[in-house]
């Protein structure tokens, strides 16, 4: 019986960050628990190609749009599980058993979220996208979604939208199958866009884009005012 769970992650110039992503997927290729890794890439012009072929991982190309990436990457998987990943998130020691477990279950899971930098404002700003998790079953993508291919497909699947295509699928897997749940290992994700922009400021956009994207605005113009 072939390993059930295919493993996307989208990539954009992740040259740099991706090496450590799949790192740690090598557990999952241990406990037999991984069939495929899929790379679907927006176009980049760095190493991200090379690092993800040298890695024996299924290479995905088309337009940069991450919604759109992660549906061409879907497309192409061939497990009965999916786990959505991104290239500057690092998956925790034990998470295969993690994920088999919930795999048993069933259900759509996410994990619990952390930086890969220390402080109270890492400390805060992953607490509430846990506490939003938990309780609004709203992960982002940064968390990981681990989601069967049928409840997938039930749902919809990833939109090819500029933005938010985390949420609208959550939204999604809530109405048809069931609210995402909180696995109990927490992931590591890279700092730098909160270093750059202030922890704060990034917090707070983020949080203002959520509440403009759940009260109707369009993908595309919350898209636009995220890139300024």
């Amino acid at each position: 019986m072939r390993a059930e769970l295919s493993v996307v992650i989208p990539t954009l110039e992740a040259g740099e960050a991706l090496p450590a992503c799949l790192a740690a997927l090598v557990e999952g290729l241990h406990a037999g628990l991984i069939r495929e890794v899929i790379v679907s890439d927006g176009g980049s012009g760095d190493a991200t190609a090379r690092i993800a072929e040298a890695a024996g991982a299924v290479l995905v190309t088309g337009a940069p749009s991450r919604g759109g990436q992660l549906r061409r990457g879907a497309v192409v998987a061939g497990g009965g599980w999916l786990l959505f990943l991104h290239a500057d998130t690092v998956l925790p020691e034990g998470w295969a058993g993690a994920v088999r477990a919930q795999m048993a279950r069933g259900g759509a899971a996410a994990f619990r979220l952390s930086f890969d930098a220390r402080g109270p404002a890492p400390w805060l700003v992953a607490g509430w996208a846990n506490l939003r998790t938990r309780v609004f079953g709203l992960p982002y993508g940064d968390q990981a979604l681990l989601v069967s291919r049928a409840d997938y497909e039930r749902a919809g699947g990833y939109r090819d939208i500029p933005l938010m295509e985390d949420v609208a699928l959550a939204r999604a897997l809530a109405r048809r199958v069931g609210r995402i749940t909180l696995l109990p290992l927490a992931v590591r994700t890279s700092a730098a866009r909160f270093q750059r922009d202030g922890w704060l400021r990034r917090g707070a956009r983020n949080l203002w884009l959520l509440a403009r994207y759940l009260c109707g605005a369009e993908p595309a113009r919350l898209a636009a005012r995220y890139r300024r």
